[in-house]
């Protein structure tokens, strides 16, 4: 089978087979690249030797800037070939004819002497800037072997390693290169103008190849300076890449290796295979670190779900809580209700007290502006000295009687104080009671609205410490004439539905113990019938035994009678007609025989059958009586 066609017509040099084929077929290890393939005859440059056959495995790098071998040990024959591997065709795959049909047209305005003159600046630039001596005046009137000389230059800086053989006609030389090259105005150049590539009619087609050399050069310089994907080069792979370039690079890097470790006669790569393994799996480090976290936060969620689903709803214990806080609203809200009433009340408390304080302050100061007076009108007065006398014990008098009036108000004031007190305990006192009475309504449920026939009973009581008279000191229904009786009629009602429950328990209790008396009759009766059943079935065993015996008996009499029958038959053949009677007669009692047989087992049967409905109706009924019982009970 013929290796496959570069598809961009790289015709490359057959690389020679490795020694390993040169072996003979019984010899031991076969090539990996089996038998020699032999290319076809080249006339000329074939080097003795060597056995060309077609590559084994073809670059996928078909690129025409990058068609250069670049590795020199590459290619070649491990034995005794001396043959450099070339990517290009062998001179013996044609040349350029003169003149060739259908080939593009030159649309370079060569002619021009302008664009000439920057042709050949572009070449002496590109072939300095490479470090290849040239003169500028060289390419003005160019001899045959200065043409020749700067064409294997310009070659050899696209392609190092292609060889110019010294003993090969220049024009074999020129053509292979610029068909390798695909240079596409190869068929307008005759060959016989290298003979004076200097001509006027030649030298502007020949200076037109090697500008066109030159900036191919150029633009390979330029792509593989570049770092473009497409180079395939593998040292610029990344450590993580997913370019399907980056992917080939590796492969043609591992197929490289490979091949030479081939060449040198192994068929086994196994550090070649590591490199590449090493460079996947750098590739996939970042992605499989990934793939074991998430792996860990699923196994964590996977937990997590688990627990949850075993655990009892959320909603339960929030419904509860709910059920909790709403109570505990109610209680709050009645206790800051009861609250804003007591600040309401020690508002106005205190608002009458300063209110008092306010009169007693202008009463004070009324006083002592009376008594300022009194002393002026005494000085202006002038009174004799017994009048003075007598103001002087009335005054003293007065005096005695204000000291006597300022100790009984400072009596009376401890007196208020203590009975401050003691009505600020009696009102603490009595609201508590009646914190205790409000949460004893609410817990007995006789807050607003009441059960009928109490709907319009309101037994809510509060306390007015601030009024000043003390019929309005308790708000609510009158304790005597509402309160109590409604209290009594409710406990009266309670305690007749506690008998009335309690009349009822007796009754169920003795409604109950009557169905469990019924019951553990039933039981007996069901005792007393499976005994009868059970002697059913002894009686029936006996019949079917008494059965299987007749039959025994009656199966032995049958054989005894057929005996006698053959015994006879046998008689009747031996004694002629004679017996005829008597086989009659044997033939009639052993039908009579065989019909009490089957009359026997038909009644057995019967008999049987019979027993085993009776039974099976009598389970039946006892076990729709013990379910209708069960059901009362439940019921009741």
């Amino acid at each position: 089978m013929q290796p496959a066609l570069d598809p961009h017509s790289n015709a490359r040099s057959n690389l020679p087979v490795p020694s390993t084929v040169k072996k003979p077929a019984h010899g031991g290890r076969m090539s990996m690249a089996g038998p020699a393939i032999r290319g076809p005859y080249h006339a000329i440059g074939q080097v003795p030797g060597t056995n060309p056959r077609a590559p084994m495995m073809r670059s996928q790098n078909v690129n025409p800037l990058l068609q250069s071998a670049s590795k020199p040990n590459y290619g070649r024959t491990p034995l005794h070939s001396t043959r450099r591997g070339s990517m290009w065709v062998g001179p013996g795959q044609g040349a350029a004819q003169g003149s060739g049909k259908g080939s593009t047209k030159d649309s370079r305005p060569l002619r021009d002497r302008q664009f000439q003159a920057k042709m050949r600046q572009d070449i002496v630039t590109w072939m300095i800037d490479n470090g290849l001596e040239i003169q500028s005046g060289v390419l003005q009137s160019i001899r045959s072997d200065e043409f020749r000389r700067v064409f294997q230059q310009l070659v050899q800086l696209l392609d190092p390693q292609w060889s110019f053989k010294p003993e090969q006609k220049f024009d074999e030389q020129f053509v292979q290169p610029l068909k390798a090259f695909r240079y596409p105005y190869l068929g307008q150049i005759d060959l016989k103008i290298l003979a004076t590539p200097g001509a006027m009619h030649a030298w502007p087609l020949l200076l037109g190849v090697l500008h066109w050399l030159a900036e191919l050069g150029k633009a390979r310089f330029h792509y593989v300076q570049s770092g473009d994907l497409t180079l395939q080069d593998s040292s610029q792979v990344p450590d993580e890449f997913d370019d399907i370039n980056h992917h080939q690079a590796l492969a043609l890097d591992h197929y490289t290796r490979a091949y030479s470790i081939f060449l040198q006669g192994q068929d086994l790569f196994p550090e070649q295979e590591r490199i590449l393994e090493e460079y996947y799996a750098k590739k996939d480090e970042r992605i499989v670190t990934q793939l074991d976290q998430q792996k860990e936060e699923l196994k964590h969620v996977n937990l997590e779900l688990e627990s949850l689903e075993k655990a009892p709803p959320p909603i339960q214990d929030l419904q509860k809580d709910n059920g909790f806080i709403k109570r505990d609203k109610a209680k709050f809200e009645e206790i800051l209700r009861r609250c804003e009433s007591k600040k309401k009340k020690l508002v106005d408390t205190l608002a009458r007290e300063k209110a008092e304080l306010a009169y007693c302050v202008a009463n004070l100061e009324k006083l002592q502006a009376e008594e300022s007076r009194l002393a002026e009108v005494v000085k202006e007065q002038n009174l004799s000295p017994e009048e003075v006398i007598r103001m002087n014990t009335e005054h003293e008098t007065l005096t005695r009687d204000l000291e006597t009036l300022k100790h009984k108000i400072t009596e009376t004031n401890q007196l208020v104080v203590k009975l401050e007190v003691s009505l600020t305990r009696k009102v603490s006192d009595t609201e508590d009671a009646l914190d205790a009475y409000s949460n004893l309504l609410s817990s007995l449920g006789l807050f607003p609205p009441l059960p009928p026939p109490l709907e319009d009973v309101d037994l809510a009581l509060d306390l007015n410490s601030a009024a000043s008279n003390p019929q309005l000191l308790l708000t609510g229904a009158d304790i005597r004439r509402v309160v109590k009786p409604t209290l009594s009629r409710v406990a009266e009602m309670r305690r007749t539905e506690r008998a009335d429950v309690e009349s009822e328990r007796i009754k169920v209790d003795n409604d109950l113990d009557q169905l469990t008396l019924e019951c553990e009759n039933m039981d007996e009766e069901a005792l007393e019938i499976s005994n009868k059943v059970n002697g059913l079935s002894d009686q029936a065993d006996e019949l079917r035994e008494a059965a299987q015996q007749e039959a025994l008996v009656s199966n032995a009499e049958a054989s005894r009678l057929e005996r006698d029958l053959a015994q006879a038959r046998t008689a009747a053949m031996a004694n002629g007609v004679g017996v005829k009677s008597r086989l009659q007669a044997l033939q009639i009692a052993y039908r009579e025989q065989i019909d009490k047989v089957n009359r026997l087992k038909d009644e057995t049967m019967r008999a049987i059958i019979k027993n085993s409905s009776d039974t099976v109706m009598f389970k039946e009924e006892v076990s729709k009586q013990l379910k209708h019982l069960r059901d009362f009970a439940e019921s009741n």
